[in-house]
């Protein structure tokens, strides 16, 4: 007879955690996850599903399961000594103003605030009396700060605003516009809309884009049909023009217009990489869309115009990007001309203040040059040190220009920058309690399984004394044209002020050089990603840096499905695995959202038999089998419509039921949270101190130095 869910909850296995010391060993008790007869076929071979089950986000025994193994995490995590001694040292480094870039929309100029610990940013605004005032309080939209910002655009003048709204995480939004001067709601909030932004056209109307509502789930199903609508303010959303998608099915849909209003620029994709280019005429009574990229093989889009001259950066014919100019009548690729070439550094440029500015990777940190409307190099930017530069963008009569500077020892600095003469000064410097000068980064070139070589950056108290006892985190992506650039983070501050070593390897599969970097770690390829990072591991290893007892690797979502592959490959070779809202199911990931998408970086099980088999092979969930696992805390959080959680739910339940080994397998799974992004300061900081207290609980500490 089968059990009801009840029965097995109450049914537990009763496992010890390894100590180190002669305290009592902490008991757990897992919920016996029941299993399944679901089998599915491919290619004639067939492959058990048994916790199937767990993909329902809205049956009661899937909610009974999640309440069952988050009393168990939590349970362990309340009995570790140091925990809240952990999270004070987080609340103090984290308790420090932060200021964003400012920006000039109509008469005022805007910049968010957060005084420390608020859950979200708040958006301020100043006018001509240089009078601060609230414009926009996120912290207001829900009791428990999980509701944030998901965006916010203004029209021409700045008279009117729309901004984004997500609720627990999701990526689906609402859409509410508002009158700046009175800041009143206005009738127009649009629901459902998702990966999208806001363009307006002048001040009556904007583009925006979403997908039908799904059937079932909308946290799970498949949404596969993007849509560019526009809206004109005052009427109804059912009443809304659509403009792109009708006729055309495309996973991913966007549209800008211009900064003169003279051109609607759409770009339409199937997957995440890759995508086609069309222009609208704006100023021209029911112009056609016209198609300037008719295939998905590379990628391009409009970065400026001028008149009729469109400047397109594009990696056609040049992996590394360039930018090149077309007249808007005859816009077909044969008729590009170089403006900025190609060089071997890979390329990202914005504009503002009447200029481009090339920003390009040299081993994954910043270098920005500065060029003219006609192709002219201006001058190099002279950045305040090694790491990672962003911004550089505004409108073509910003008189000033703000970038930020960081690196993993120095917190985001914002500098203002009069592109006229290119003087650079501090605008913002954060007084966060972080002491720069005891720590040190370097980069290493270490060599992957098949002799590449590849960049690795070392972060570290100065003075660490090699001797394979140093607790180290080795955190990566590897995926999706990603780039990991150096950046401060507070919980790695707390990580480094406790002796932990923090090492980031540029895994192929990223961006950092280019396209081709990342094409060698994708479908077929895949595999190189989880050498480069088992290799980073080694070299880690083999310095002295740490060793395998206090070695932990961390990830999230593609970097989870990185963490899973590497643990269940080499089990080994480390002490703690931390992957966080993971793909963790490579046989169904494309069924759910729009997980169909990634096939580029993927290819999917139903593609051919050899893409179904190379799949099997590394998929994490497939590979679990009757070994010693190393302690691992999986992370997902119960709105996540991206990588959906059932991933995580299916990947914990595999490692409770098979580890052979003493470790705890645990999952942590977060409320009213999403994939990452809108998430609530106060939850940040607790999963961050979870994450620390147990990676350290399990390396043997039971005291904070």
């Amino acid at each position: 007879m089968k059990k009801t869910l009840t029965t097995l909850l109450v049914a537990s296995i009763v496992l010890s955690c390894k100590q180190e010391t002669k305290e009592e060993a902490m008991v757990l008790k897992y919920p016996e996850t029941h299993k399944g007869d679901v089998v599915d076929t491919y290619f004639s071979e067939s492959v058990a599903d048994p916790y199937r089950w767990l993909e329902d986000d809205r049956s009661a025994e899937t909610a009974a399961w999640v309440k069952a193994e988050n009393e168990v995490t939590f349970d362990y995590l309340d009995k570790i000594p140091f925990r809240e001694d952990l999270k004070k040292q987080m609340e103090k480094i984290w308790n420090y103003e932060k200021i964003g870039a400012p920006f000039k929309e109509g008469d005022y100029t805007y910049y968010s605030k957060n005084d420390g610990l608020q859950n979200q940013s708040v958006i301020y605004r100043k006018g001509a009396d240089g009078k601060e005032e609230v414009f926009l309080d996120p912290n207001k939209f829900s009791k428990d700060g999980t509701t944030s910002l998901g965006g916010l655009d203004f029209s021409e003048d700045g008279s009117k605003a729309a901004y984004a709204i997500s609720e627990g995480g999701s990526d689906w939004r609402k859409v509410i516009v508002m009158d700046t001067k009175t800041k009143t709601i206005l009738g127009d909030t649009l629901v459902d809309v998702k990966f999208s932004g806001v363009s307006w056209l002048g001040n009556d109307g904007f583009y925006y884009s979403s997908y039908d509502k799904p059937e079932g789930s909308e946290l799970s199903a498949k949404t596969d049909q993007h849509k560019l609508y526009f809206h004109k303010l005052g009427t109804a959303q059912k009443d809304d023009q659509l403009v792109f998608g009708k006729d055309q099915k495309r996973r991913y849909v966007g549209g800008s217009v211009t900064e003169d209003n003279h051109y609607l620029v759409i770009t339409a994709a199937n997957s995440t990489y890759g995508n086609e280019l069309y222009i609208k005429d704006l100023t021209k009574a029911n112009s056609p869309i016209v198609k300037i990229v008719d295939n998905f093989e590379t990628s391009s889009s409009v970065i400026e115009s001028r008149g009729t001259k469109l400047f397109i950066v594009t990696d056609w014919k040049a992996p590394n990007q360039r930018i090149v100019t077309v007249d808007a009548t005859n816009p077909k690729p044969e008729n590009w001309v170089d403006f900025i070439p190609e060089t071997k550094n890979v390329l990202s440029p914005s504009t503002g203040g009447g200029y481009f500015f090339a920003h390009y990777m040299k081993d994954a940190v910043s270098m920005v040059n500065q060029y003219d409307y006609d192709g002219k190099l201006i001058r190099e930017i002279k950045l305040p040190g090694i790491g990672t530069a962003s911004g550089f963008s505004g409108k073509k009569d910003d008189q000033t220009l703000y970038y930020s500077f960081t690196n993993y020892i120095t917190a985001g600095t914002i500098y203002s920058l009069e592109p006229k003469d290119g003087v650079s000064k501090v605008y913002e410097k954060p007084k966060v309690a972080f002491d720069a000068d005891k720590f040190e980064s370097k980069q290493v070139f270490y060599t992957s399984k098949d002799g590449t070589k590849v960049p690795m950056i070392i972060t570290h108290k100065k003075g660490l004394k090699l001797d394979g006892k140093n607790p180290t985190m080795l955190y990566a992506y590897g995926g999706f044209n990603v780039s990991l650039t150096p950046s401060f983070n507070i919980a790695n501050a707390i990580w480094l002020e406790n002796g932990g070593v923090y090492a980031v390897p540029n895994l192929r599969g990223g961006g950092e050089y280019g396209k081709e970097w990342h094409v060698a770690g994708t479908q077929m390829k895949k595999q190189n990603v989880f050498d480069d990072f088992i290799a980073a591991a080694e070299y880690l290893i083999e310095n002295k840096y740490t060793s395998s007892d206090f070695l932990a690797i961390k990830g999230g979502s593609n970097g989870g499905l990185l963490v899973g592959a590497t643990m269940t490959q080499r089990p080994d070779l480390m002490k703690v695995a931390l992957p966080a809202v993971g793909v963790l199911d490579m046989l169904r990931y494309h069924t759910f959202t729009a997980g169909a998408g990634w096939a580029y970086d993927y290819g999917t099980a139903e593609d051919s038999k050899e893409m179904f088999e190379y799949l099997k092979a590394y998929s994490p969930l497939h590979n679990v089998k009757e070994v010693a696992y190393p302690a691992t805390m999986i992370t997902t959080g119960d709105h996540d419509d991206r990588v959906v959680p059932a991933h995580s739910f299916k990947f914990a339940a595999e490692l409770q039921a098979k580890n052979k080994g003493t470790n705890p397998m645990l999952i942590r799974i977060e409320t009213n949270a999403g994939h990452g992004a809108g998430k609530s300061v106060a939850q940040n900081i607790q999963e961050n101190v979870d994450l620390q207290a147990f990676t350290l609980y399990n390396m043997g500490v039971r005291k904070l130095k």
